[in-house]
């Protein structure tokens, strides 16, 4: 077991049982690649635990350990800062296209726009789950059933995240000041 511990010390490949797959150095590491790749301090911790969690279904899977766990966590890490990006694109993107399809139906103005804008970032803050059944009921105007029946969930799932979802919403409005 010592031969492991100083193994994974030096970022060689080990499955040490239920210890960390990754040591302080490694996590460092981690931290410092998400970083520079400009996640937002935030989201680091999730990171780390999503290198975790790759390292830990790698060895799930029966595969060997990469023989320089440091290296190889830190390709992951890159590759998941580059993930971040992606995703926080799309959801300007989907923010932005909300703002203009509201500002499309009532071109009455700034307050709509001001209206419209705090909706797409108040859905960037909602969790996917929730922000899914959001656009799914009130942008793609599909009724509780259909979602359900296209996410594969319990109509009263999709109830409870519109309700959780809606909700928070409307503080996030109150809260801006928007409503």
């Amino acid at each position: 077991m010592a031969v492991l511990r100083r193994k994974a010390r030096r970022g060689q490949g080990a499955d040490h049982g239920g210890d960390d797959p990754l040591d302080a150095a490694q996590e460092r590491r981690v931290r410092a690649v998400l970083a520079l790749g400009g996640v937002p301090q935030a989201d680091l911790l999730d990171g780390v635990q999503q290198v975790r969690l790759r390292l830990l279904e790698r060895a799930a899977k029966g595969e060997e350990a990469p023989r320089d766990v440091s290296a190889w966590a830190a390709v992951v890490a890159s590759n998941l800062a580059m993930d971040w990006h992606r995703a926080k694109r799309r959801q300007e993107r989907l923010g932005e296209r909300l703002a203009s399809l509201r500002q499309g139906e009532h071109p009455s103005g700034e307050d709509t726009s001001v209206l419209s804008l705090a909706v797409a970032q108040g859905l960037d803050d909602l969790p996917d789950s929730q922000r899914q059944v959001v656009v799914l009921r009130f942008y793609a105007d599909l009724p509780v059933r259909g979602i359900a029946e296209e996410l594969g969930i319990p109509e009263g799932t999709v109830k409870s995240r519109l309700h959780t979802a809606v909700r928070a919403l409307r503080a996030r409005l109150h809260e801006d000041e928007v409503v």
